[in-house]
């Protein structure tokens, strides 16, 4: 299994970017998705999700409403587009799949594969 996470990037405060996550070596519209985000000395915080079917997402409280993350069943890809960014936005980004999630989807422990991870940097 590989996830490959891309589109990461250095952005003015109240610009946009959108990252996305190529998956292979699994049925990808089996598995849910997620993005999570690591800041410099922080733990690892859940960013938003998405369902199999694209039908259920969720996102953070601090994210609800600038972010959208979406899934091309055709591409293997979730991709996650994040508007009005601030500087609270800078952190490495990573992408998840999970085939089930028994515990909580805000639990990094509990979403197995994982990408790489891509840096964006927000300046004020």
């Amino acid at each position: 299994v590989q996830l490959q996470a891309s589109g990461g990037g250095s952005v003015q405060a109240g610009g946009s970017l959108k990252l996305s996550c190529q998956v292979s070596g699994l049925t990808f519209s089996n598995y849910r998705k997620a993005w999570f985000r690591q800041a410099p000395g922080k733990e690892r915080e859940f960013v938003a999700h998405i369902s199999q079917n694209g039908g259920v997402t969720g996102y953070s409280d601090s994210v609800k409403g600038r972010f959208a993350i979406s899934r091309d069943n055709a591409k293997n890809t979730v991709s996650l587009q994040m508007n009005n960014l601030g500087p609270e936005d800078t952190a490495v980004y990573y992408c998840a799949v999970s085939r089930t999630i028994h515990s909580g989807v805000k639990i990094p422990s509990n979403w197995p594969y994982w990408g790489q991870g891509t840096q964006v940097t927000v300046s004020s």
